[in-house]
């Protein structure tokens, strides 16, 4: 005899629901999800349900559940906190990371320019606009962090999921300064100009639909990108070298 098919429960259906909106970047790691309350009505199901939904994905480590209410886990922490050990201050290692961006924000700022949604290419066109805005303030922070969420729109526009994550985790890699000072890049002189238009040529070329140009854009950026930090770097060495001409004789003999 058969056995029967079992309709799925509905906390299972509401997990993978909740779960699927996490594999797609909707819900963001630390993201505080809706009230329990708020979120059941919206989900048009008992609050038991989506207690007994929640309870499965915390057991699958994607929510964490705490008094002060529900959040999407920081699930690559574990992950990420050894590798910014592992990789923090080896210049090689900005080396690798570049040649890896080159790859990754060509591939992806072609795909975006051929599968962006009007929401995406939406979202990428206020990244420019709040981008130009903070580019005539003399504190480039807020430029340099419009610089970061403008990626992050062009890989969710790709609409690919691995690429999505792992560049959310290289991103904040990023933010911890394991690679490079991305404020320090734009404190150069001269930088912010290029870096916006660059930035604009991307978005431009996503927004038009045209992936072979934006992909062209994307390795352009990361090439200039890549020679500059690599020249900060050198600028660095040669100041430091220069200081410790400077300060030569706290190593000598008073007598030489």
């Amino acid at each position: 005899m058969p056995t029967p098919i079992r309709a799925p429960k509905a906390a299972d259906t509401i997990a993978t629901r909740i779960e699927s909106l996490i594999l797609e970047g909707v819900l963001r790691p630390g993201e505080k999800l809706a009230s329990e309350r708020d979120l059941a009505e919206k989900l048009e199901v008992s609050r038991p349900t989506l207690r007994d939904a929640i309870a499965k994905l915390v057991d699958r480590g994607l929510l964490t559940s705490t008094r002060g209410g529900t959040f999407v886990a920081k699930f690559l922490d574990p992950l990420m906190t050894p590798l910014a050990n592992l990789l923090s201050g080896k210049p090689d290692v900005t080396d690798d990371y570049f040649e890896f961006r080159r790859c990754v924000e060509a591939e992806a700022s072609g795909l975006a320019a051929k599968r962006a949604t009007d929401i995406d290419r939406q979202a990428i066109s206020d990244c420019i606009e709040r981008m130009t805005k903070a580019h005539s303030i003399d504190d480039p922070s807020e430029e340099a962090e419009v610089d970061a969420e403008l990626h992050m729109a062009i890989y969710e526009a790709s609409h690919n999921v691995v690429v999505l994550h792992v560049m959310r985790a290289m991103s904040e890699l990023l933010r911890r300064e394991v690679f490079y000072n991305r404020e320090q890049l734009y404190l150069r002189t001269g930088v912010r100009d290029l870096l916006l238009g660059q930035h604009t040529a991307i978005a431009e070329a996503v927004i038009a639909g045209r992936a072979e140009e934006a992909k062209a854009a994307a390795a352009e950026h990361m090439r200039f990108t890549y020679g500059t930090i690599t020249e900060i770097r050198r600028s660095s060495l040669r100041m430091e070298a220069s200081l410790h001409r400077v300060g030569r004789k706290d190593f000598l003999a008073s007598d030489s």
